[in-house]
């Protein structure tokens, strides 16, 4: 077992910056570049060039040119590449978490867990692409046969959020490829070299010329040029209710698929027959996990009022050992948020909630060193009007409330116009079976925290998305079905 990387040694073999198009690392590209920052130290690792509208033009013309072969490769092919993939991700896990505590700052073992992660996904579709078999209907004449036949919608736009640099282009790039899908991915500016890392490990895996290219960029620039092509039959994002609406809005006026994930502001529900400490402590490792800068992050804790001020205390014992620092650093459990305006964010947060009658319990300030560091922050007794009851904070805020009964803690739940994911931690069946049923979420977790696995359907419902992403479903996503008949 290989020990943790060093900064020094990560820093040492950060690969150069640019674009992968067709198989083809291209170093160049405009004049205009971005930069790429370590979120724990505020320093720049790199600049990468942006790609220029001829480059963004050779990807699609090469995802176009590669779909009738990619198509027609039968699925068991495509999945001995999607495998190999799975395995050359999990041999290079050390050289990816070094590039993710880099790139977005995640603690090393948590980003030792997201390699594993995406390997899953890829795994996962390279089984479950061979699993497309349609359908046999019987027909109403005797000599008449009919089928439900399952086909790659074609050529995909890709757009990923940078909060999951390897799980959240993989879930794309693996469900879109094992459909028989060729895909145009724009990599998030914030991570770009997890993301091309994945792309030159699929191109070094096997996959064919031009299925698969990775642009880095102007986000608006590229997405405008990926949707408006005649060449991209879906659209697939993964990021804020505001941008997924806008590019839903451009996919559907040109009759393309959109599969979009969105965010979400995750309630957890604790009736007072729980296990205070256990899930206390849970949810404190839960919450706090990637500096609470995940989409189905649980978020505002609803505590029945009798258990309110126990859990209370508890789950701030367990918040005060969360250690706070960078993701290379032995014993951290908590690193920095992605980028400074996040931390005005949650100083916006906290205000407003001590401004509506909030108590905070500990945290809610930014930490006095470089980098982007703010505590760990329990807000208690919080009204419905401050701003993190009604607005998802992506960090590392919880919110208390109380409730009463049972009808109150489901109204709470249900009362924002997202659901991504919500939690319910109860020992009692009855509860937990009508929790699961009356929580408007596209995933319900019952006396857990994990809300997707590769096998598992990941999508929200109400502006938290349209469409799953993983599991069979996620495949599904990326197939047309086609309705044959024979006489």
């Amino acid at each position: 077992m290989q020990s943790q990387m060093s900064r020094a040694q990560a820093l040492a073999h950060y690969p150069p910056l640019g674009q992968l198009i067709a198989g083809q690392f291209e170093s160049d590209g405009g004049a205009d570049t971005l930069d790429v920052i370590d979120p724990a130290t505020g320093l720049t690792l790199g600049r990468a060039p942006m790609a220029t509208a001829a480059q963004i033009e050779r990807s699609l013309a090469a995802a176009q040119a590669a779909f009738p072969a990619w198509r027609r490769t039968p699925a068991v092919e495509r999945g001995r590449i999607l495998k190999r993939v799975a395995d050359t991700l999990r041999d290079r896990s050390h050289e990816l978490a070094g590039l993710m505590v880099l790139e977005q700052g995640k603690c090393w073992s948590e980003a030792l867990a997201e390699v594993e992660q995406a390997a899953g996904m890829w795994e996962w579709s390279a089984e479950e692409g061979r699993r497309a078999y349609g359908r046999v209907i019987p027909g109403r004449d005797a000599n008449t046969r009919h089928m439900a036949l399952l086909e790659p919608v074609g050529p995909v736009a890709a757009f990923h959020a940078w909060n999951g640099p390897l799980t959240n282009p993989s879930r794309k790039l693996a469900g879109a490829l094992a459909a028989g899908c060729t895909i145009v991915l724009k990599a998030a500016e914030e991570v770009p070299n997890c993301v091309l890392a994945v792309g030159r490990i699929a191109v070094e895996c096997g996959l064919p010329q031009g299925v698969v290219s990775i642009l880095v960029g102007d986000p608006a620039t590229i997405s405008t040029a990926l949707i408006a092509s005649p060449v991209t039959r879906a659209v697939t994002f993964t990021g804020s209710v505001a941008v997924g609406k806008m590019l839903a809005q451009q996919a559907i006026s040109l009759m393309k698929r959109p599969i979009m994930e969105l965010g979400g502001h995750a309630p957890v529900l604790v009736f007072d027959d729980a296990d205070v400490e256990s899930v206390a402590r849970s949810a404190a490792a839960s919450k706090f996990r990637n500096a609470g800068q995940i989409c189905a992050s649980p978020t505002r804790f609803y505590v029945q009022r009798a258990i309110y001020t126990d859990f209370i205390d508890a789950m701030n014992e367990a918040t005060q050992q969360i250690v706070v620092g960078c993701g290379f650093d032995a014993g951290t459990t908590m690193g920095p948020l992605i980028r400074e305006r996040r931390i005005l964010a949650m100083e916006g947060f906290v205000a407003d909630a001590r401004a509506q009658g909030a108590r905070i319990v500990t945290g809610g300030s930014r930490l006095k060193r470089e980098g982007y560091f703010f505590e760990p922050t329990l807000l208690a007794d919080v009204g419905l009007s401050a701003r993190v009851s009604n607005e998802e904070p992506f960090g590392p805020i919880a919110s208390l409330t109380p409730f009463d009964t049972y009808e109150d803690a489901i109204a709470l739940a249900n009362r924002l116009p997202l659901g991504l994911a919500s939690y319910v931690h109860t020992r009692n069946v009855h509860t937990a079976n009508r929790a699961i049923d009356d929580l408007e979420a596209g995933n319900v977790i019952v006396n857990g925290w994990r809300a997707t696995i590769p096998e598992t359907p990941f999508g929200g419902v109400k502006e938290s998305g349209l469409m799953s992403e993983g599991g069979t479903e996620g495949l599904r996503a990326f197939q047309n079905v086609k309705h044959a008949s024979i006489s």
